[in-house]
């Protein structure tokens, strides 16, 4: 499993390894409390504490930790939002999509979609994963109905799973496996091919 950070482009936007040029479109995302509500960090209150976040990132990622992008949405050459490979387990060939975000004027637009698509696509066909897990919040329904969206199967709940701003939240978990990923894929590819929304620029 090669995890060496590549960019990842699509029509909409592309995936690029997190880079501090990537902090201002990142602090701005982050401003807005619900988009950060359901995140396992506080969001940073200046560019400066965005920049800490950003080189914490890249510490992960040269310690083979994780794999951290920005979502870079091509129109502009602005970062976004963001989203990670966690879990990374190469033995197992598994690995989580997850601590993702994206400023609210993307919601509902095809940002999401092409992002999960990028990711899921390098996990199965260049990663060669057998498995990706995405994970969530139970309080987000707004999360699971994303992810259910894309065709992950949903596992279950993990009771108690995790401290977050001190909470102690349940998680649910959903998964594709690498024979399901045709089918997934053909899904996202259709709901990418129809005419999209007006997206801001």
């Amino acid at each position: 499993m090669d995890l060496t950070p590549v960019p990842l482009k699509g029509r909409w936007l592309t995936l690029e390894p997190i880079d501090e040029r990537h902090a201002p479109g990142i602090f701005e995302a982050m401003r807005d409390d619900e988009v950060c509500r359901y995140l396992a960090w506080d969001p940073p209150s200046s560019l400066d504490e965005t920049l800490a976040l950003v080189r914490e990132a890249r510490a992960t990622m040269a310690r083979g930790q994780s794999l951290v992008y920005a979502q870079v949405w091509n129109a502009t050459g602005r970062a976004i939002g963001s989203t990670r490979l966690l879990d990374v387990r190469p033995v197992d060939r598994q690995v989580e999509i997850g601590a993702t975000f994206l400023a609210r004027e993307f919601w509902r637009t095809p940002a999401n979609t092409e992002s999960k698509y990028l990711f899921l696509r390098h996990c199965f066909e260049t990663l060669g994963c057998v498995r990706v897990a995405l994970k969530t919040d139970a309080r987000n329904v707004r999360s699971q109905e994303a992810i259910a969206r894309l065709g992950a199967v949903r596992e279950g709940v993990l009771r108690r799973h995790m401290r977050v701003k001190d909470y102690q939240r349940d998680t649910v978990y959903f998964s594709i496996l690498d024979d399901e990923w045709p089918a997934v894929k053909a899904r996202l590819e259709a709901a990418l091919a129809r005419p999209a929304v007006t997206a801001p620029r």
